[in-house]
């Protein structure tokens, strides 16, 4: 009869080092600043009285909607393109 082989005493391994715990992120920033949004806002408010005063004047042959509004609404919209890239001079 063969014997057996001893039980060899298992030594617990070493812990494996761990990496450092993560830096908690940074907070996010807005990709606008207070400024581009406020010209934002000025842009959406020319539209929204744009629009609102054609719907008043009830007409498609009237003045504002003929003469006035083309030109307001083209400029609403070209105002809201330049806030977005609009960039502030860094000192």
């Amino acid at each position: 009869m063969k014997s057996s082989p001893k039980k060899q005493k298992r030594t617990p391994e070493p812990a494996a080092k761990q990496p450092p715990a993560p830096a908690k992120p940074a907070p996010a920033t807005l990709p606008l600043g207070a400024m581009n949004y406020l010209f934002i806002a000025l842009g959406a408010a020319v539209l929204a009285l744009s629009y609102a005063a054609m719907y008043v004047e009830k007409s498609v042959d009237g003045l504002f909607a003929l003469d006035i509004a083309p030109i307001t609404l083209v400029g609403a919209y070209a105002w809201i393109l330049f806030a977005i890239f609009w960039r502030e001079k860094k000192k």
